[in-house]
């Protein structure tokens, strides 16, 4: 049964758990839904319905001091797998409709390379900026992790906070503490409008 974790919550993924060595991440989001009207304000909105936003799922696997060590350890669309092969990203989803996860991760925890001790979770509003698009327009944001051998839901975190004119999103990250790994429920949004720009942070 999934543990559902509230901001700032830590939990051990690991310990107690030896034949846990790989895991799904999976991450959604809803576009905010628009309330039907009448008339010309109507054929403007489309009659209701979501807005167009495209969110896009990235991981960053740090070293010890935090920092991103080389470009193949930044997981995203464009680079869908790690330089040591353990994780590998699902692919790009451009609505976020319907439900269950728009993107997933897939991890294995035993290649993860030793120099690797972090790794967070992003998302972010794909040309956030030009679109003047942020996370005010996005609902129902989650990340949850899911055992891939016995497909159980391990740990759960809704995001309920208000992040209107953040442009991005750190949901969560697994770290390493000795010989166990972790998962820390952050929740944090950030004015960075893509990707890379969050990866310079910790460059």
């Amino acid at each position: 049964m999934a543990i559902n974790l509230v901001k700032g919550q830590k939990i051990d993924l690991t310990k107690g758990r030896s034949s846990l060595s790989s895991i799904m991440v999976g991450l959604g989001w809803d576009p905010v839904q628009t309330k039907k009207s009448g008339g010309f304000l109507s054929g403007l909105l489309g009659g209701g319905g979501g807005a167009d936003v495209d969110c896009d799922a990235s991981v960053l696997l740090l070293d010890e001091n935090g920092k991103l060590t080389a470009k193949e350890n930044l997981i995203y669309f464009g680079n869908k797998k790690s330089k040591d092969g353990s994780v590998v990203h699902s692919g790009d989803n451009l609505t976020g409709e319907g439900e269950g996860d728009d993107e997933t991760i897939n991890i294995d925890l035993k290649r993860i390379s030793p120099s690797v001790h972090r790794l967070v979770f992003v998302v972010n509003i794909y040309n956030a900026k030009q679109k003047k698009q942020d996370f005010g327009m996005i609902e129902n944001a989650f990340i949850r992790l899911v055992d891939n051998q016995s497909k159980e839901e391990l740990v759960h975190y809704n995001l309920t906070d208000n992040y209107a004119g953040k442009m991005s999103l750190i949901p969560g990250e697994l770290y390493r503490q000795g010989a166990e790994w972790k998962f820390s429920a952050i929740g944090e949004g950030a004015s960075e409008p893509d990707i890379g720009s969050i990866a310079n942070k910790y460059s």
